[in-house]
């Protein structure tokens, strides 16, 4: 079969698959330019959503092994660890919790979750793939979480100063994760595991998604920003522009900057490529789906590297057993903290400071499933 009869194959069956009402993500654009204020707004309009993202996350700690009192104790450390490093991000979370009408700690617990289930060491199949081919940027990622927590995205819009707008999509009480800015910058964002992450929470990477949202317009200010964070968990944040991309892993054992290949392809799923890092992976064992992922990327850079973000999501469509498990749905004979799902499927276009978000997999991409923001 040619890759255009493939291809076409592919939207036929992803649009017979849609239906005419696709819901989206809710959407909210913050007025406030102070971090306090900013945050008491959001935390206000979304109070019911982050609430119930702050119970979520609170049912899976649980099932992953952690009580209460650590719970508390790892939100209230973040929350410290944020404020030496970003006092201002730290006002912000402050903020919100007043708007929801929560304590402090209880929404820096959702910003630090990656850290918090770093300390709990818990394992799980699933995650996010992203792919990026310069120039243009032409990228594309999936976003893969837990089910229960599938309510839990938005899109959020601000200024962090007069003039520079960051859009990111996000969870309900966290600050950031995957974004562009109007600077020209824009950042893809997936999980990584180390041998060295730690129970001693440090800087939710999370926050430094944000940081690099609001400050930086290159891929070298980005890894600066991500070397400046003292840091307990791993991830990894894929910064690009117009014609520059990086893969950032950040690990407590150090920050690696992973460059494009010279055809312009940067790819990149849940596990470590430094050769330094990557001997204290730990995604190899607990998840060896990721170089299946990676390699189901590889072999499909060609479609991956078209201008249509629709054809480049639709590249993205592989479902396991029996092929690399892209795009992810749930077992629900699994315990909450081992059910994944791709929850959505996201391209970034950073010179026009704009993205394209889809609810769901790749599985149910058509022209019309797309928010632009």
């Amino acid at each position: 079969m040619a890759a255009g009869q493939g291809l076409q194959g592919k939207v036929r069956g992803a649009a017979a698959r849609g239906s005419a009402f696709h819901v989206t993500f809710p959407t909210f654009t913050s007025t406030q330019l102070d971090p306090r204020a900013r945050g008491k707004e959001l935390g206000t309009h979304r109070r019911r959503a982050i609430i119930a993202n702050f119970a979520g996350y609170l049912d899976l700690f649980t099932v992953a092994g952690a009580t209460p009192s650590q719970v508390r104790a790892w939100g209230k450390q973040a929350l410290d660890r944020s404020a030496a490093w970003a006092p201002q991000l730290a006002d912000e979370i402050t903020g919100i919790a007043s708007g929801a009408g929560l304590e402090p700690w209880q929404v820096a617990v959702v910003n630090a979750r990656t850290e918090i289930l770093a300390a709990v060491a818990a394992p799980g199949e699933g995650e996010c793939s992203t792919s990026v081919v310069l120039p243009g940027p032409r990228t594309v990622q999936t976003w893969d979480w837990h089910d229960h927590l599938r309510d839990a995205p938005m899109l959020w819009e601000f200024e962090s100063r007069p003039g520079h707008v960051v859009r990111t999509f996000t969870e309900a009480g966290a600050l950031a994760k995957i974004g562009v800015n109007t600077a020209g910058l824009g950042i893809h964002f997936n999980i990584l595991r180390h041998r060295s992450d730690h129970t001693d929470v440090g800087v939710p990477v999370h926050l430094i998604a944000r940081r690099i949202l609001e400050e930086a317009a290159t891929v070298e200010e980005a890894a600066v920003i991500a070397r400046s964070a003292p840091v307990s968990a791993s991830t990894v944040i894929t910064a690009v522009t117009s014609d520059d991309a990086g893969s950032i892993e950040i690990s407590p054992a150090g920050v690696a900057v992973i460059p494009p290949e010279p055809d312009g392809v940067l790819q990149h799923c849940n596990h470590f490529l430094d050769p330094a890092l990557a001997e204290g992976e730990r995604h190899a064992t607990d998840r060896p789906s990721t170089y299946e992922r990676l390699k189901h990327l590889r072999d499909h850079v060609a479609e991956l590297s078209g201008d249509d973000h629709t054809a480049r999501a639709l590249a993205m469509l592989s479902h396991g057993p029996d092929a690399a498990p892209v795009c992810a749905h749930p077992d629900q004979t699994q315990p909450i903290n081992q059910r994944w799902e791709t929850v959505a499927t996201i391209a970034l276009d950073p010179r026009a400071g704009r993205m394209w978000v889809h609810q769901g997999g790749p599985c149910q991409v058509t022209e019309e499933t797309w928010q632009t923001f």
